[in-house]
């Protein structure tokens, strides 16, 4: 018999209350002897204001509200209760202890609960990987995301794509067997094919995504580029409203790069400042490393800049019309120019890479909500407004992959035998995603990010 598990589902800290699950075959029993009721008192899905008792000497530990679900109708499948108890730390202790001490009871591991519900066919683990979203999302977007994940409308996808699949492979295998039949060798080959190539092409659309639910789970990438004074540091303060970085008109203050996280029209954002690029050759002789140190940081922020989403390319406003050639060397399509400190120069703001430059004072706080617009709708271009369901993870992907090359060889080949081999590789890598088959290696890695709770 499986242990019945236990956990903290609530965030540590004191709180009004603290929710605690257990699930298992003796989480009822459990429950019995620690409220003095038998186990048949409490009906399944009903809430009761119970007292809570410690086990050796029957002294209460709390007054607190008690949900019982009999599986298979419960999250994990099997019988789960919740015990809602006030959120002190000393109630939470002493209850942990407690079911610590009742037979077949024990702590649950990460991504228990939710492993269990995968077990007990109550999720598929695309969904059970939007659980893990939907509790770490932070922006509007990460969270109609998971909920899409969580609600089976991406699993859906790959369910259909394998029963198709499944049905056409059917159709070769007969014509395996039957090779003599002319009309089923007609319906394998000629019907088929066309059906196939048009799975094919649905994957490959699928995969031209631009990783945008990727992207969408992990933040866009954004990064202050520029030379030393430019502002950035001064930037990466007002847009994240707070003292961040260190603010100095001594030119190298910023050597390492230095992130802060913001939500940006419902999208999550990850904004980075980089030390400022110098022109001249730094000299490495310095004993006291100072060069060298900010030398480091010149060559982490090139590295940096190349693996953002976007750039946001800084030009100092009091050195106009000359622009950094070490930042404009840096630009792409994507990237947004900026003039800082435009309160300081009288001239007209000329073009930077037939681009118009969004010219701000950050002193002044001056343009930044055009800054914060322009940028809003770059990211808005990287997602995409589409409905439908997007790749989350580089396991999907992988697999969607395996599936799409597999189904061109099945394309390629003229040997039922070989294509239908083809055919059932893809059927495996698409039930890889949903944890239909092959699933045991990807488990552990699935669940161990999950909270102890959940």
């Amino acid at each position: 018999m499986k242990q019945t598990i236990y956990a903290l589902s609530t965030p540590a800290g004191t709180s009004g209350v603290a929710v605690i699950r257990a699930s298992g075959a003796q989480a009822f029993s459990g429950l019995a002897q620690l409220t003095g009721k038998a186990a048949n008192y409490f009906k399944p899905r009903r809430t009761y204001l119970r007292r809570l008792y410690h086990l050796d000497d029957q002294s209460l530990i709390d007054q607190a509200m008690v949900i019982t679900f009999k599986g298979p109708e419960s999250f994990t499948g099997e019988d789960v209760v919740e015990y809602h108890i006030h959120g002190g730390l000393a109630v939470r202790n002493l209850m942990l202890e407690m079911l610590s001490r009742i037979e077949g009871h024990r702590m649950a591991e990460p991504g228990e609960f939710s492993r269990r519900a995968f077990q007990n066919d109550k999720m598929d683990l695309i969904e059970a990987e939007g659980v893990s979203d939907l509790i770490h999302a932070e922006t509007a977007a990460q969270h109609k995301q998971a909920l899409t994940q969580l609600e089976g409308k991406l699993s859906a996808v790959y369910i259909d794509w394998a029963e198709r699949l499944k049905n056409m492979l059917a159709y070769m295998e007969a014509d395996i067997d039957f090779a003599e039949d002319e009309e089923l060798e007609d319906t394998a080959f000629s019907k088929m094919r066309d059906k196939l190539a048009a799975l094919s092409g649905e994957i490959k659309e699928h995969l031209n995504d631009n990783r945008r639910g990727e992207r969408l789970r992990e933040g866009v990438q954004v990064v202050i580029i520029g030379a030393p004074n430019a502002g950035k540091s001064s930037l990466l303060n007002a847009l994240a409203q707070r003292d961040v970085a260190i603010v100095s008109q001594m030119a190298g203050t910023t050597r390492d790069i230095i992130e802060t996280h913001l939500d940006l029209g419902g999208y999550p954002v990850t904004l980075a400042d980089t030390a400022g690029l110098r022109p001249e050759q730094l000299d490495a002789s310095d004993k006291h490393g100072h060069d060298m140190v900010e030398s480091e940081g010149i060559r982490r922020a090139i590295e940096r800049a190349k693996k953002a989403d976007i750039k946001l390319l800084m030009f100092n406003g009091t050195e106009m019309p000359d622009l950094d050639l070490n930042t404009l060397q840096l630009a792409s399509a994507e990237d947004l120019f900026i003039v800082n400190k435009i309160d300081l120069f009288d001239g007209v703001v000329p073009s930077i890479a037939d681009q118009q430059p969004i010219c701000i004072s950050v002193k002044r706080a001056e343009g930044i909500d055009r800054l914060l617009k322009r940028l809003t709708e770059r990211i808005e271009k990287i997602f995409g407004r589409t409905e439908a369901p997007t790749i989350t993870r580089a396991r999907h992907r992988e697999a969607l992959i395996e599936a799409e090359a597999s189904i061109t060889r099945a394309l390629n080949i003229d040997l039922p035998e070989l294509a239908a081999e083809d055919m059932r590789l893809a059927m495996r890598a698409l039930g890889r995603i949903t944890g239909r088959v092959d699933v045991e290696d990807l488990l552990d890695v699935i669940f161990h990010d999950f909270c102890i709770g959940k």
